[in-house]
């Protein structure tokens, strides 16, 4: 990869407008043609899409019609998410409603060529995980997504039972997949008391993904509030994004784009144009600043 000009996805929170994860519809408000446009005007070649904004979206033109905007617009790379509960027990209520999403993102990573299906582990789970039960699992998922092409990336996050680097890789490396993957995202790395040292850990192979954001120095309200509400701009909060860029470098990521994940309460309310170019040329300044 390049790191002077790298391709750019805009995840699909950057670009939804005002909605949320968790909110009472995830589901954007403006549509996928618009959101093509504005994200190919200000330079992105990726989008990402959530399983309600594509379920919407696959009643009104189906997946065929979906990959048409996309690739009518530029848009080369895709990713789908999010999955969660995939490591229940297949008797409990939230594994019945998971293994429906589960096939309805596959069928979409299928029809869309999507590089990436994100998969979340435990959410708000203090328990210390199950490393066995969620490597044989992860397996699983892995196995399903070479049929279709995909790779599986877990994201972890400091508000799940997954909140490190080396719990991530006991669960990843341990089930050795070939495309079977960490998605690593700044934000979760910072606010999870980590440094860009720890990059170092992750062998080349499973750094499948990354996303990049910024944030106020101090978290506002809870981590999930945080995370929801009040991520900033790259370069307009704390983080060290060149370092960050520097070290998944050095770990050897090689992937044909970048990420961008802004979620906030104020950006979200922003013309979509505005959200497209500010996030996407922000982004982009970070590779200049990058140390020698």
């Amino acid at each position: 990869m390049n790191k002077t000009t790298p391709e750019l996805l805009a995840a699909y929170w950057t670009l939804a407008g005002d909605v949320y994860p968790g909110a009472p519809t995830e589901v954007s408000p403006f549509t996928l043609q618009e959101r093509a446009a504005a994200a190919s005007k200000a330079g992105y070649t990726g989008m990402g899409i959530v399983h309600a904004d594509l379920m919407a979206n696959v009643a009104k033109m189906g997946l065929s019609g979906i990959k048409t905007v996309l690739a009518d617009n530029g848009i080369k790379h895709v990713e789908v998410e999010f999955l969660s509960d995939w490591f229940v027990d297949p008797a409990d209520p939230r594994r019945k409603a998971s293994d429906q999403v589960r096939r309805e993102l596959f069928e979409a990573a299928a029809a869309l060529g999507a590089r990436n299906f994100k998969i979340s582990p435990a959410l708000f789970d203090e328990t210390p995980p199950d490393i066995p039960l969620l490597k044989d699992e992860f397996a699983r998922l892995c196995e399903e997504g070479r049929h279709v092409g995909t790779d599986i990336v877990m994201e972890m996050m400091p508000f799940t039972n997954v909140k490190t680097i080396d719990t991530a890789m006991a669960i990843i490396a341990g089930a050795d997949q070939s495309n079977g993957g960490l998605l690593l995202d700044i934000w979760h790395l910072e606010r999870g008391g980590m440094n860009c040292s720890e990059i170092a850990k992750i062998p080349a192979r499973f750094l499948k993904a990354i996303e990049l954001d910024d944030a106020n120095k101090d978290v506002v309200g809870t981590l999930f509030e945080d995370t929801r509400f009040s991520r900033r701009l790259c370069g307009e909060g704390s983080f060290d994004l060149p370092g960050f860029i520097k070290a998944v470098l050095a770990a050897g990521f090689n992937a044909p784009y970048y990420g961008v994940e802004i979620i906030s309460e104020t950006f979200r309310k922003q013309p979509l144009e505005v959200m497209a170019r500010t996030s996407y040329e922000s982004t982009m300044r970070q590779f200049k600043n990058l140390p020698v």
